[in-house]
C-alpha cells in the first residue's frame, strides 16, 4: 500500500519503518530540511533501540522516502498519517496549529480519495475540526474529493517503540466508514496474525481512548508516589508495600515504582490537556488535577532530601548525577526530573557532575555549556570531587555499582536516589549513608 507520514517525530518516524519493514510503499514529509537530509545520510534524531537499523535498511532498499515536498506525499500516498507534534498552549491545552496546518495542505493538493489518519494525541473533537478545515480548504478551491478521517492513536512506550509498533497489544481504530475500515485492515495485516487486535469504535472514543489510557498510567504513577510519602511518615518501607499490592492480580506491579516523578513527552502533556479539555466542557477533574499536583511536588523530592541534609546550603557543593533521560532507554529529557533537579542546585549555588548514557548531546542542545554544569565521560567520572550522589534515572549501568568506589570518589558519603535501585542495608554497610524514596528519610551506614 502507498501510505505517506507526515511528521518524522518520534511516532511517525517509528511507524513509517515498521510499515514500509512490513513492504509498504512510505513517504515521509517533514518541514525540517536538515532533519530530512540527515535521514538520507543515516543520521536518525532520537535515540531509540533499533531504530536506527530499521529506518536505514528501508531507505536502502526504497521502501520509505524522505522530503519536504508535501504535495510530492500528499500525491503518493492513498493513506496518510498525521504524527506531527500536539505541544502544550499556555494554559495547558493541546496546540493543533500543526495538525490543522497538515489538513489544509491535503485538502489544497489531494486529487483523489483519502484516509486521513489522525496519529498525533490529540484532544477529542480534533476529527472533526480536521474533517472542517479540509472541507472549508476544498471548497475554497471549488474541488470535490472524497475522503475519511480516521483516530488511530499510538501506544508507543519510548525505550521499547519499535517492537510494541511490530508487536501491537491493540490497535484502535475510530471510523464510521465501511470503506476505510477495509482498508485500515489491510494496512494492519501483518501486524494483526495470531488473534484480532483490531477494534473499532467512533472517533471520538478513539480520541479519548488515548488520553484515558496515558492518564491511568500517570494515576498509578503519582498514587504510589503519594504511598511512598505517607510511608515515610509512617516509618514504612514502600517497597514491602509494593510488593503486598502488586501480587493483587487487579492492580499488578506495571507502573507503581515509586520514584522523583514521571516525565516525558507523553504522560504530563496528557494530564495537562485532559485536565483542560474537561474544563472546557464543565467538568471539574479533580483526581486528574491530584495525579499532576502529585507529579510536581515528586519531582522536588531529591532536591529537599539534598537541601534537608544539607541544612539548606549546598553553595560551593558538586553532586554528582546519574541519569538525565527521564527514563532509559531514550534520550528524551522532556519534563524530565533531572532538569528540576538540576535548575534548582544551580539557583542555590551548587554544581553538577552528570552523565547519562545517551542524554548528555541532548542536555548540551537544552542548556549549552555552563561553569556550573560538567558532563562527564562516564558514570565513574562524575563522581571525581563531587560531594554526594543523585541518582535520577534508573538506567541498568546504574543498578550494580562499586559502593566502595562511590565512598572513596564522593566526600560526604551520601547518595539521593530518586529510583530505589538499591537495598538500603546493602548501601550501609559500605558505609554510606542513603536517602531513597518512601524508604525512611535517610538509612544511617553501618559503623
Amino acid at each position: 500500500m502507498k501510505v505517506t507520514v507526515f511528521g518524522i517525530g518520534y511516532v511517525g518516524l517509528v511507524q513509517a519503518a515498521v510499515l514500509a519493514e512490513v513492504g509498504h510503499d512510505v513517504v515521509c514529509v517533514d518541514v525540517d530540511q536538515n532533519k530530512v537530509n540527515n535521514l538520507k545520510k543515516g543520521i536518525i534524531p532520537i535515540y531509540e533501540p533499533g531504530l536506527t537499523p530499521l529506518v536505514n535498511s528501508n531507505f536502502e532498499a526504497g521502501r520509505v522516502v524522505f522530503t519536504t515536498d508535501a504535495a510530492q506525499g500528499i500525491k503518493h500516498g492513498d493513506v496518510i498519517f498525521i504524527a506531527v507534534g500536539t505541544p502544550p498552549d499556555e494554559d495547558g491545552s493541546a496546540d493543533l496549529k500543526y495538525v490543522l496546518a497538515v489538513a489544509s495542505s491535503v485538502a489544497a493538493n489531494m486529487q483523489s480519495h483519502k484516509i486521513i489518519i489522525n496519529k498525533s494525541t490529540v484532544p477529542v473533537g480534533t476529527a472533526d475540526k480536521v474533517t472542517a478545515k479540509i472541507t472549508e480548504v476544498l471548497k475554497k478551491n471549488g474541488k470535490d474529493v472524497s475522503f475519511d478521517v480516521v483516530s488511530n492513536p499510538e501506544f508507543l512506550k519510548e525505550g521499547a517503540a519499535v517492537n510494541d509498533c511490530m508487536r501491537p497489544d491493540r490497535i484502535i481504530l475510530g471510523t464510521t466508514s465501511e470503506r476505510s475500515e477495509k482498508k485500515l485492515r489491510e494496512l494492519y495485516a501483518p501486524f494483526n496474525r495470531n488473534h484480532d487486535k483490531i477494534i473499532i469504535m467512533d472517533v471520538r472514543s478513539a480520541e479519548l481512548t488515548k488520553y484515558a489510557a496515558n492518564c491511568m498510567l500517570a494515576t498509578k504513577i503519582s498514587f504510589m508516589n503519594e504511598m511512598a510519602n505517607l510511608a515515610e511518615k509512617f516509618g514504612a518501607d514502600i517497597e514491602n508495600v509494593r510488593k503486598g499490592i502488586g501480587s493483587d492480580p487487579r492492580i499488578g506491579y506495571q507502573f507503581i515504582y515509586p520514584g522523583c516523578g514521571y516525565g516525558g513527552s507523553c504522560f504530563p502533556k496528557d494530564v495537562q490537556a485532559l485536565i483542560r479539555s474537561a474544563t472546557a466542557v464543565g467538568y471539574d477533574a479533580k483526581v486528574l488535577q491530584a495525579v499532576e499536583a502529585v507529579n510536581y511536588r515528586q519531582k522536588e523530592k531529591l532536591f529537599d532530601y539534598i537541601m534537608r541534609h544539607y541544612n539548606n546550603d549546598v553553595k560551593g557543593k558538586t553532586i554528582a548525577l546519574w541519569g538525565l533521560s527521564f527514563k532509559p532507554n531514550t534520550d528524551d529529557m522532556r519534563e524530565a526530573s533531572s532538569r528540576v533537579l538540576m535548575e534548582k542546585l544551580w539557583e542555590q549555588g551548587a554544581k553538577v557532575q552528570a552523565y547519562d548514557p545517551e542524554a548528555m548531546q541532548e542536555t548540551q542542545r537544552i542548556y549549552g555549556s555552563r561553569p556550573d554544569l560538567s558532563l562527564m565521560g562516564t558514570k565513574e567520572a562524575s563522581l571525581n570531587n563531587a560531594s554526594c550522589l543523585a541518582i535520577c534515572t534508573e538506567w541498568q549501568a546504574f543498578r550494580a555499582p562499586d559502593f566502595d568506589l562511590i565512598k572513596r570518589a564522593i566526600s560526604d558519603d551520601v547518595i539521593f536516589d530518586g529510583r530505589n535501585l538499591f537495598e538500603p542495608s546493602i548501601v550501609s554497610e559500605h558505609g554510606l549513608q542513603y536517602y531513597a524514596i518512601g524508604r525512611g528519610m535517610s538509612v544511617v551506614p553501618v559503623v
